[in-house]
């Protein structure tokens, strides 16, 4: 049975290490928004460059997260202060592998779960 969450209220997203994102939820105009990030659109038309599978789950996680993040916590600059989010501290915190995996873990791997259920 599909479970429909009807909110449209953003929701904090606890991914460990003491980081929580407030973030929109993952819809469908989101993902195709994401789709034509140029980061996205570069890696699909690129045939020299050919991505892999994790460098698009990396390209297409850090697009949907500078959309749909609207607020983090703990996260800090060299000195440890606090940091404004900037869709260039969202890439840099997603470089970190753990905070990444549980990224695609918490958020987007639920659409793309339901989206290869799909196709089986």
């Amino acid at each position: 049975m599909l479970r429909l969450n009807l909110s449209t209220e953003p929701q904090w997203l606890d991914l460990g290490h003491g980081v929580r994102l407030l973030v929109e939820p993952l819809t469908t105009a989101i993902m195709l928004a994401a789709r034509s990030d140029p980061s996205i659109v570069a890696a699909a038309t690129d045939a020299e460059t050919s991505a892999s599978n994790d460098d698009l789950a990396r390209i297409v996680a850090k697009a949907v997260a500078r959309i749909v993040v609207r607020d983090w916590e703990g996260v800090g600059d060299e000195d440890g202060e606090p940091m404004a989010i900037s869709h260039d501290g969202i890439d840099a915190l997603l470089e970190i592998w753990p905070i990444f995996e549980a990224f695609q873990t918490k958020y987007i791997a639920g659409g793309l779960i339901l989206d290869a259920e799909k196709n089986a």
